[in-house]
Parts: C-alpha cells; structure tokens; sequence
C-alpha cells in the first residue's frame, strides 16, 4: 500500500483495477494469485481514522465536506447522499450490516456456480463478518416485528429469508470496523500494487487497425497534481476492470469516451463508442426513518435486526444515538439517547433515474437523479413498512420502550419536524403517502448505470470494446437483500476466481491426460 505519489511514471500489468471499494478489492486480490494486479483507489486508508474504525463515531464524515474526507457529499433532489473515497469504499462508511441477497440477485448478475456463490461468501464472511451481541432495545424491536406479522423469527443467519432475524455485522464485539480492505491478507504481495490517492482521468484506447477499441492503459493523478500512465502488457487476456461504484463506473466511462454521443460532443471528448445506455437507468432506494422517544435509556447500536416482510419493504433500526445528526433542539424535548430509530427501505426499487457527466474532472461528482417514489408500486411499499413498524412499535413486546400516552399520530406528527432531507414541507402528517415523500431519504444502496446487456455481457465485460469489463454495483438492477455490500463483495471474489480460472485454463500449455 503506497501513495501514488510513489508510483513510477510510466508502469505495466496484466490487470489494472479502477476503485479499491467492495467489489474492487477481492477482485485484485484474487488475481494477484496467479498475475500482476495494479488497484488504484481515489481515497486514503480506512485504518488511520477513528471516525471509520470505531462504531461510535459511526456517520460523523457524512458531514466532513474536506477533500480528504472518507466520505463525497452529493444531493439528489433533496436527499443528501454519500459517495465513499477510501479504500475499502462503501464497507468503510456503511452501517456495517451483513446479509447475503436472495436467489434473485444471482440470477439477474448471471452468477451460475452454485458452490463458487457459496465459496466466494464464506471467503468474505471468514474474515470480516460478525454476529453481533443484540441487546434489549434491538431485542425487543424483533420481539416486536415478529408480533406485528413479520414471521418467522429466522434467529441469527446470513441468509434472506422472508420474517425476522439477526444478520451479521462487519463491526467485531470490540466496536471495531473490518472493511473490505482486511481482505487484502489474501493478496499474493508479489502480485499487487496497491496506489492511494490515485485518481484515474481516463482510460486508453487504441483504435488503429481494429474492429473494436481495445483498452491499453490508464492515466491517473496523485495528490501532489502529477500524473502518471499504467499500461496492460498487452498479452491477449490483459483486461482494465472498473469497480470504481455506481457513481464512479459511468462516470469514467463517459470521460473515456464511453457513453452517449451528444453528452461527450458537449464536452469535447473524443467518441470511443456511443454507448447511449451509460448512466441509465440509476436507482437509489428510498429509506423513511422514525425516531420513537423511550421513556428509559437505549443502548447505543446500528442495524442487528432486520424484518423481511413478503411485500417488499425492510425494516432495520439503530438505537440510542443520533442517527440523523439533528440539533438537539430538533427532537422537541425529548433526547436521542432516550429513544431509537425505526426505518424501512423499498425493495428494488422501480422508480428510475439517470446520471450525466458535468464536467471534465472525475473528482467532480455527475449530476443524478433517482425519481423517488415516482413508481406507485416503491410508494405503496413504503406506506405498508411505515404501518408495520407502527405496529411493531404499539407491540406488548416494545411496550417498556414508547411512551404509553403517545400516539401513532404523535410519532408520525414529530418526525415530520425531524430533519430527515431539505425538502420543504408541513409540520404534520396528513397521509402515509405524503409522510413517505416528505421525509424520504437514502439506505446509500444507489445502483445502476451499466446494466448486463445494456452495457456490459453476461461476464461483465464492456459491449463493443476489448478488454474491459465493470464489475461493481452499477450493473445492479435490483439491490440485492436487504443491505447490498455482501453481495458486492461475493460478486468481485466470485468474478475474480471465474477470471482467474478462465485464464489460468486458456494459457496451459498441454492438457493433462
């Protein structure tokens, strides 16, 4: 691990690897068994930061608009959101839950082997996944979700399964946060380079006497402003992978040339391929939160628990702290010590957005829209999450936790005061409907923007160009699970083991008899 500032000016590879996130990083480090692997990662260490390593400081970068800050603010229609740049990406920001997607999401990812699928898991789970210690407040709100209908009571498991249950957690019982960094242990260090601070400009092309372009090399900028060019060897399975993130993987596509024509002609790029489906079809699922007062104190804790219901909506919860980071004067007497945070996310979600590049500078973040709850399918989800979590709330099961006295209507009435985006809208809530528009925010699950078959084939490489493939969150078209990251991770160690294989395969030089 180095600053880019150390790399060499010129440099090559047989693997060169955009983004050193949650798919970035068990891809590298599993081709570094066999190949050189050069990984360039936009941000600094996750491991020199309390405010990423440490639970109780969990959320405090989300307000640190620096240029070195773990985490880039952008702002979708009203909703503040949150681009990782540290090594590690999103399970260095995120709220640490661990929960495998469902059997859909292998089948939209085009992810075939089984045993692989399960391998590429346990791969994961053996080194930075944890079951955590639930205690009362958390235990009660699954006691209550499980009285409010959402059956059955699953214990603790990694799996999907429609009820409720404790998932596992990235956080070990010390508070301590693993990022997919940790997972670097596995790397072959003959094999990987690993830059900091490197961020890439743009990837290389030649298009000179072939059919299709084929991608040679990247450059990329260190901290101090001076860059520095990595090529492939240029052997026949050399391959440049974007695992730069939902935002991030359009993004450098367009600025290399890869994307819709009249954006890059507005911007003066060079036309590599018009590609209008880059950057469509973006989506962010919509999360609405409520803040229920106790009337005794919560021990501090992020998501354990989650309800599955069969409609499509999940119900995850953090307690005892101030999860949304308002004033105190915005709680309206009562305290977030005393009190916990009940939200649900839309699965899916249906409502689409898009992403545009604005400029020519990918530190930069593109503008996107998400379209929150234009679908009526994400809007009707969220009513019946909200009306679920009220019952779960109401439950004998949370009863030593709400104030007997207070209302439905009460809790509804207070978090529209809540600070939950910088929409504008009334102090009170007048429907479910209205209340979810109000006060939406986002679960950071944004996805999409180079989808399989639009953008890339079924084995994630670009449509229309040699060597070059996204494997990453923007091929998702549907968030898997209820928190996306172990998929993310299974999907770069699964594609970096079929790679791998694939390659190992093709280069033998005789076949054994």
């Amino acid at each position: 691990m180095h600053e880019a500032s150390e790399a060499p000016s010129v440099s090559f590879f047989d693997y060169i690897v955009i983004g050193g996130g949650t798919a970035g990083i068990p891809l590298a480090t599993t081709l570094s068994a066999n190949y050189s692997v050069l990984l360039l990662e936009r941000g600094g260490s996750p491991y020199n930061d309390p405010n990423v390593t440490s639970v109780f400081n969990f959320g405090r970068y989300f307000f640190d608009t620096s240029p070195d800050s773990p985490s880039q603010q952008f702002i979708v229609e009203g909703v503040v959101n949150s681009r990782p740049r540290v090594l590690g990406g999103g399970t260095s920001i995120n709220a640490g839950f661990y929960s495998r997607g469902e059997e859909k999401f292998n089948i939209e990812a085009r992810l075939t082997d089984e045993d692989l699928i399960q391998d590429s898991y346990e791969w994961t789970e053996k080194v930075i996944v944890f079951e955590p210690v639930v205690q009362s407040w958390q235990s009660a709100l699954r006691a209550g979700l499980v009285e409010a209908g959402v059956v059955p009571d699953n214990g603790f498991t990694y799996d999907h399964l429609v009820g409720t249950k404790v998932g596992g957690t990235i956080f070990d019982e010390n508070g301590t946060r693993h990022t997919a960094a940790d997972l670097l242990q596995y790397a072959n260090p003959d094999g990987l380079s690993l830059y900091l601070h490197a961020t890439v400009h743009k990837i290389l092309f030649k298009c000179r006497g072939r059919s299709k372009p084929r991608a040679i090399g990247v450059v990329f900028e260190d901290s101090l402003g001076k860059k520095h060019l990595a090529f492939l060897k240029g052997r026949k399975n050399d391959e440049i992978i974007l695992a730069a993130g939902a935002l991030g993987s359009p993004q450098l596509l367009m600025l290399s040339g890869i994307g819709p024509k009249d954006q890059l002609d507005a911007l003066n790029i060079k036309v590599i391929l018009d590609q209008p489906y880059v950057g469509q079809d973006m989506a962010d699922n919509p999360l609405n939160v409520l803040f229920v007062p106790s009337p005794i104190a919560v021990e501090p804790s992020i998501v354990q628990v989650v309800g599955i219901t069969p409609f499509g909506s999940y119900i995850e919860e953090a307690g005892g702290f101030n999860f949304i980071f308002a004033n105190l004067s915005d709680y309206q007497g009562f305290t977030y010590e005393k009190g916990g945070f009940v939200f649900e996310k839309v699965n899916g979600p249906v409502s689409k957005g898009d992403l545009k590049i604005v400029n020519l500078n990918p530190a930069d973040n593109p503008s996107v829209t998400f379209n929150y709850f234009t679908e009526p399918e994400d809007l009707q989800k969220c009513v019946d999450g909200i009306e679920t979590i009220l019952k779960a709330v109401d439950s004998q099961a949370f009863s030593n936790y709400k104030y007997a006295n207070m209302t439905d209507q009460d809790i509804l009435d207070l978090n529209m005061k809540l600070p939950y985006n910088l929409i504008e809208h009334g102090n009170t809530s007048i429907s479910l409907e209205q209340h979810c528009k109000d006060t939406v925010r986002t679960i950071w699950h944004y996805h999409g923007g180079c989808h399989i078959d639009q953008v890339v084939d079924d084995e994630y490489k670009v449509l229309g160009v040699d060597s070059l493939r996204v494997i990453d969150g923007s091929t998702i078209l549907n968030s898997p699970g209820t928190n996306p990251q172990a998929s993310v991770l299974m999907l770069g160690r699964y594609m970096g083991v079929t790679i791998l294989t694939q390659r190992l395969a093709a280069e033998k030089p005789y076949t054994d008899s």
